[in-house]
């Protein structure tokens, strides 16, 4: 029964992100966007932010289970107040006569299959049984849902704007956004709860710096949108982004709040420059009637960024970390000091172990250090590949165009 309850919660919000950057588009006039669409970039990227140390602190509050009943009310709220605040438009139920439930079953194949595949894939393997046959599905279900959709008179999903340069290379630069933002935000408290044996609260605490920068940073990405061109600010973003994940690759074992500190200003600030110019390339040229499927693509491109990303970062976590740990017990065992000192072991007691101590018991007392050790390899390692996925982003930037205003808003004030 839960397993459904959270389908249908994913379902809903997979529905809300790009209704909201469409109504950007199509409910503000052209000299409100920057204000509309800061608001909505806040939001979207603040809440994977901020969740962290709300869930924390109620988690340690109170229960788990809290985390689901705190959105009940504001959740009956919302759907209230909707109706009655923005316009109406009639539905038109003769448009179900015209979906393609195939091209739709295919699309949802595709994804949950790709979806289960970069789940399983860190323990079981990419190339094992199970999630070959995942990801052939996937392929298989993804090719019959682009055939389909291209040729239907009345797409599911509109994938012609795919074609327009500028939107593809959005699309790209919302993914790699969607590899870095969802990374971190998930490496983060796996480090500092193996590694650093902090607790939910004090994890997003120690989190709580990055959506502080975001905040700061916010009002002044908004007031830059229309002042200077989306692209600089784009490659600003993203360069300063790599440079922000790039520094938390060399951090020490005993990394903890001052060390991360300013790699999370980093972070925060330059995700809105990563978020709102490209959403501003991605929407603003094109037609009222393109805009919210755009938007969902545009969307759909950054969460499937951060599945691949956490699913990359789980296969160097459970490939690598063996390797490090059998790395650090092989020098210890050959009497290395600066293993002992990279493990936090005393030297002098590495040197000068106490008489009468059995192997067991040193190994026992060893171990865990060891395998924390070796666990901030990993993550720093991880903490790379997501350095160089924002340069990716960096260097698709030149390549999409100059923005044009859009149609529907020529002459709008």
């Amino acid at each position: 029964m839960l397993v459904g309850f959270r389908a249908v919660q994913g379902f809903a919000g997979g529905t809300l992100i790009p209704a909201v950057f469409s109504a950007v588009f199509l409910l503000f006039p052209l000299r409100l966007h920057p204000v509309a669409t800061t608001l909505a970039g806040i939001m979207a990227v603040l809440a994977p932010t901020m969740g962290p140390v709300v869930g924390g602190w109620i988690t340690a509050t109170y229960s788990w289970h809290w985390l689901f009943l705190i959105n009940v009310i504001p959740g009956i709220v919302t759907a209230t107040a909707t109706p009655l605040l923005l316009p109406r438009d009639k539905a038109n139920l003769a448009d179900l006569a015209t979906l393609d439930i195939v091209s739709l079953a295919s699309m949802a194949i595709a994804l949950a299959s790709l979806e289960i595949a970069l789940k399983q894939a860190p323990q079981q393997g990419w190339l094992s049984p199970s999630c070959g046959l995942l990801l052939l599905v996937g392929i298989a279900a993804a090719t019959l849902f682009a055939v389909r959709t291209l040729k239907a008179l009345h797409p599911v999903v509109d994938l012609s704007t795919l074609g327009a340069r500028p939107f593809a290379i959005s699309c790209g630069l919302s993914f790699c956004l969607g590899v870095g933002l969802y990374g971190s935000v998930y490496l983060m408290p796996v480090f500092l709860a193996f590694v650093r044996r902090h607790d939910a609260f004090e994890i997003g605490t120690i989190m709580l710096v990055t959506g502080a920068a975001q905040l700061v940073a916010a009002p002044i990405a908004g007031l830059m949108e229309n002042r200077f061109d989306p692209r600089w600010q784009s490659a600003a973003g993203f360069g300063l982004f790599a440079i922000g994940l790039g520094l938390s690759a060399w951090q020490s074992r005993v990394a903890d709040f001052d060390e991360m500190f300013w790699p999370q200003v980093l972070r925060g600030i330059a995700i809105m420059f990563c978020l709102l110019p490209p959403t501003r390339l991605t929407l603003g040229a094109l037609t009222a009637a393109q805009v919210p499927d755009a938007s969902g693509l545009f969307n759909l491109m950054r969460n499937l960024g951060g599945a691949i990303g956490i699913a990359l970062i789980d296969t160097i976590l459970y490939g690598r970390t063996a390797g490090h740990t059998e790395a650090l017990r092989d020098r210890l065992l050959a009497g290395d000091v600066t293993a002992a000192q990279a493990i936090g072991l005393d030297v002098h007691l590495f040197t000068h172990p106490p008489p009468g101590v059995t192997d067991a018991a040193v190994e026992a007392y060893v171990r865990p250090m060891v395998e924390r050790a070796a666990f901030a390899h990993s993550t720093n390692e991880a903490w790379a590949l997501l350095a160089g996925v924002a340069l990716i982003g960096l260097l698709l930037v030149p390549f999409a165009g100059a923005p044009r205003p859009r149609a529907a808003d020529v002459g709008k004030d």
